[in-house]
């Protein structure tokens, strides 16, 4: 029952993996214009998909309706929150990406498992097992080999990583309305915290179509899509394994780094994230396994 739920985790992350391709021939604009325009088309867009489904609306509608007072608090207060954490998050996400280096931004999503486990852990209670716990030392033990020459890389990692983090523990308990609906209200919020902003700190219109093409990309394919599969699959599978997860984007970004952008590897790098895919495996062990018994 739960596959659904795990193939929808995994689909986003790697559609993320390949978000530098996309986003780096955008590498001459300011990192706060691709911002402006990713969520202001992304909202437009979210708007014109929940307004064109009455069914789905008015549904939601009745289902808030219905909730005690101390539910509809939440469930406003964790949409709002969230898309508070999705703005800061894809801020420095840009500017790690564009201003400093990809692996930069890599980082994040390699200290972003840890730090969502840990904290699912304390805030949630969501238990681990022993070998699920051997995993996440291997993730710090790989994040800090990769590190130990890069701090001016690891602050934007762990800004990048933060704001994530919560955001996946913040929207395991906003279970009320319809995961659609919320992302709409996350991406309106989201536009309406940049709007202000948007006439003191945009460049000038941007005229290509270069940009509008990638721009659009980004809204539809890295943005809407994947973060609809995050909120899908937080119905079935916890933070904790969301987050262990999410290693999958860093794994890919890494290899398009290499074979695509020609960033240096080093052997060093190539162990860390060795290490890293042998800590998703340890992780998943006990799923693995019971999949396999099944099927035999």
């Amino acid at each position: 029952m739960k596959n659904r739920y795990y193939l929808a985790a995994l689909a986003a992350f790697v559609i993320w993996g390949f978000f530098s391709l996309v986003l780096k021939p955008l590498s001459a604009y300011p990192s706060l214009d691709i911002l402006f325009y990713r969520v202001f088309l992304a909202a437009a867009i979210m708007c014109v998909i929940v307004l064109s489904m009455g069914e789905l609306r008015k549904k939601n509608i009745f289902i808030f309706k219905q909730l005690s007072p101390s539910d509809k608090w939440r469930t406003v207060y964790l949409t709002f929150i969230g898309g508070a954490l999705l703005t800061g998050n894809w801020y420095f996400f840009i500017y790690a990406m564009n201003h400093i280096s990809i692996k930069s931004a890599s980082y994040a999503y390699l200290v972003c498992p840890i730090l969502t486990t840990v904290l699912a852990y304390f805030i949630l209670k969501e238990k681990l097992t022993r070998l699920q716990w051997i995993s996440v030392l291997l993730s710090v033990i790989s994040c800090a080999i990769l590190s130990f020459h890069n701090l001016s890389d690891l602050f934007y990692s762990l800004i990048v990583a933060l704001t994530y983090a919560f955001y996946l523990i913040s929207q395991r308990g906003n279970n009320k309305v319809d995961k659609l609906v919320i992302l709409c209200f996350q991406m309106i919020f989201s536009a309406l915290i940049l709007l202000p902003f948007y006439p003191a700190f945009s460049a000038a219109l941007p005229m290509e179509f270069n940009f509008y093409f990638y721009i659009s990309l980004i809204a539809i394919f890295f943005t809407i899509l994947p973060l609809f599969l995050n909120l899908y699959a937080l119905k079935g599978i916890n933070s904790s394994t969301m987050g262990i997860l999410l290693y999958i984007n860093p794994l890919i970004n890494f290899i398009v780094a290499r074979l695509f952008f020609n960033e240096p590897t080093t052997i060093t790098q190539v162990i860390s994230y060795a290490f890293i895919a042998l800590s998703i495996v340890l992780f998943n062990y006990e799923l693995l396994v019971s999949r396999k018994d099944r099927v035999s």
